[in-house]
């Protein structure tokens, strides 16, 4: 596979709700980016607040200007904070340097997207985010 489908994409989404609603979180958004970044597919549950699908694409979509999950941009954060807020103004999708946004890799190892997802915390929003990339026969990074 060398790219990420609607169908894919939306698999994602509904395991990522799947988990959110067996852990009981609040309403999240889903943002799944292919790999040139450009959006495929978005969905927000009933609830969830008006920034989140920008905060959502934001995560995917930093993760894969940097090749690096979005917690390990928060990470960078706290070492070079200048940096990565210098990034924000000059991604089309934004950087958010918080756990949720996970690069989506095929069974090959090559970059096939990204999924982002906001909601809740961070920590959970990242557990929804790899049950979804599993659910889709995803590898993650």
């Amino acid at each position: 596979m060398s790219r990420i489908g609607l169908e894919q994409a939306n698999a994602i989404i509904a395991a990522a709700f799947a988990k959110g609603q067996a852990l009981a979180l609040k309403p999240l958004t889903v943002a799944v980016l292919d790999a040139g970044g450009h959006l495929i597919a978005l969905q927000r549950q009933d609830g969830a607040s008006i920034l989140r699908p920008q905060i959502a694409i934001g995560k995917a979509g930093g993760a894969l200007a940097l090749g690096v999950s979005s917690r390990k941009i928060g990470e960078m954060a706290a070492e070079r904070p200048t940096f990565i807020a210098s990034l924000g103004p000059i991604s089309a999708q934004g950087v958010i340097p918080a756990a949720g946004g996970i690069i989506l890799l095929d069974e090959t190892g090559a970059t096939v997207g990204a999924v982002g997802i906001t909601g809740d915390t961070s920590d959970n929003d990242e557990t929804c985010a790899l049950a979804g990339a599993a659910a889709a026969g995803l590898k993650t990074r």
